[in-house]
């Protein structure tokens, strides 16, 4: 997904609440980092699927965007972030994309 229909797609997310009534900090932040972890995460795997899986709208699930950007913006610090993950995809598989994702922050 190329970074401007990513980020266009993150702002309906936020806009809609992504379905689970707790909206995603949205904004350039959230945005910008959300690209990074696309462009540079894609292919690591979050649980059974790769996070470029996770982050398209057209999934059903919302729960890696909308940790993700509470990442992005401070709301969770890096352990909570991980703790959180580790327990919603409980595989085991994780930590080589949490790696990934927290080289991302600025």
């Amino acid at each position: 997904m190329k970074p401007k229909t990513f980020s266009l797609a993150i702002l309906s997310l936020a806009l809609t609440g992504c379905g689970s009534g707790i909206l995603a900090p949205e904004g350039p932040v959230s945005n910008a980092f959300l690209n990074r972890v696309a462009t540079n995460c894609a292919k690591l795997k979050i649980g059974n699927q790769p996070i470029d899986f996770l982050l398209d709208v057209n999934g059903d699930d919302d729960y890696f965007i909308d940790e993700t950007s509470k990442l992005a913006v401070g709301s969770v610090d890096k352990a909570t972030y991980a703790e959180d993950i580790n327990a919603y995809y409980p595989t085991g598989t994780d930590q080589a994309a949490l790696d990934c994702i927290f080289d991302q922050i600025d």
